[in-house]
C-alpha cells in the first residue's frame, strides 16, 4: 500500500504544464472581471493556491471590490458574452451560505468557483502554506500531501468533497490531517515514509471507529489538542447537532471560535474502510 500510494501521488501531483494551462484560466476570467471592474482585486485561493489540488480540483477565485452587494449577475453576463465559459455550465448560486458563481472553462473544461469580498478562503490558503513551510523540517509533516491526495480522491470517488452538497472542504480535511500527524502517538519512533500505507489505515481507524464525535472537537493551534464538546457548547449556534464533526479554526483571533461540522455520514464512511 505504501508503495502504490507514492506512485498515486507522482501520478497525480500537478505538473509545471498544468499548473500554467490553470494559470491561463484564471487569467482569462481576471481580464473580464477587471473589464467590468478595473480596481477590482482577484486573488486564488483552495487546493491550486495551496498546490494541494487534483487533475479535477476546482480553481477557486475571490473578487474583492467595493459593492453593498455580490454583482453575480452581472459577471454571469460579461462571462457569457466573453465565451469565457461552457455555455451551460455557468450556475448563480446566489442563496448559499457563501454566494458564488460556478462555471467551467470553455478551452480547458476546468472548473471555476467565483465568489466576492471573502477573505476567509484566503486566509485559510495562506495558513496552511505558512503551516506546512514551517513545518515541514519535521519528517512526519512531510507526508501531508501523500495523505491529502488520496483522502480528496477518495472523497471525490464518493461525491463528498463539496460542502454545499454535504461533503467536506479541502480545508477541514487538511486541518484533520494534520491533526492526525501531530497527535499520532508513534509517527516520530518509526520511518514515517516508509510507512504511509500504515498511516492511512490508521486515518481511517481514528475518524471511522475510534473518533468520539459525541464529545471531542480538533484544536490544530499551540500543537494540537482534542477539546471536549461540553467547554464549547455555548459558542455553537442553533441547529448544533452533537454527532457532528467539530474542528476549531484556527485562523480566528483571541477566544472566538468557529466549528466546521459535518453529517455523521462521513465517519460512517471512514470506518467502512477501517474494517
Amino acid at each position: 500500500l505504501h508503495e502504490e500510494i507514492i506512485d498515486f501521488y507522482d501520478f497525480m501531483s500537478p505538473r509545471p504544464e498544468e499548473a500554467a494551462m490553470r494559470r491561463e484560466v484564471v487569467k482569462r476570467i481576471e481580464t473580464v472581471i477587471k473589464d467590468l471592474w478595473p480596481t477590482a482585486d482577484v486573488q486564488i485561493f483552495g487546493s491550486f493556491s495551496t498546490g494541494l489540488y487534483l487533475p479535477t480540483s476546482d480553481i477557486d477565485l475571490v473578487v474583492f471590490g467595493k459593492w453593498e452587494r455580490p454583482p453575480l449577475q452581472l459577471l454571469e453576463q460579461a462571462l457569457r458574452k466573453h465565451n469565457v465559459a461552457e455555455p451551460y455550465s455557468i450556475k448563480v448560486l446566489d442563496k448559499a451560505t457563501v454566494p458564488i458563481i460556478k462555471l467551467t472553462d470553455q478551452e480547458t473544461e476546468v472548473k471555476v468557483d467565483i465568489s466576492f469580498n471573502v477573505e476567509t478562503g484566503v486566509k485559510a490558503a495562506r495558513f496552511i502554506k505558512e503551516y506546512m513551510k514551517t513545518y515541514f523540517a519535521l519528517q512526519k509533516y512531510t507526508l501531508l500531501p501523500y495523505l491529502i491526495l488520496v483522502l480528496k480522491q477518495f472523497l471525490l470517488q464518493r461525491d463528498l468533497n463539496e460542502v454545499f452538497t454535504g461533503g467536506i472542504s479541502s480545508y477541514s480535511l487538511i486541518l484533520m490531517a494534520i491533526s492526525f500527524l501531530q497527535l499520532h502517538p508513534r509517527i516520530d519512533a518509526r520511518r514515517a515514509d516508509e510507512n504511509l500505507g500504515m498511516l492511512l489505515i490508521e486515518f481511517f481507524e481514528l475518524y471511522g471507529r475510534n473518533f468520539n464525535y459525541l464529545k471531542t472537537g480538533i484544536r490544530i493551534k499551540n500543537g494540537g489538542a482534542y477539546i471536549a464538546k461540553e467547554e464549547i457548547m455555548k459558542v455553537m449556534t442553533n441547529g448544533y447537532r452533537p454527532s457532528m464533526l467539530c474542528i476549531e479554526d484556527p485562523l480566528l483571533p483571541g477566544k472566538t471560535v468557529h466549528f466546521l461540522q459535518y453529517s455523521g455520514y462521513l465517519a460512517q464512511l471512514l470506518r467502512s474502510k477501517s474494517l
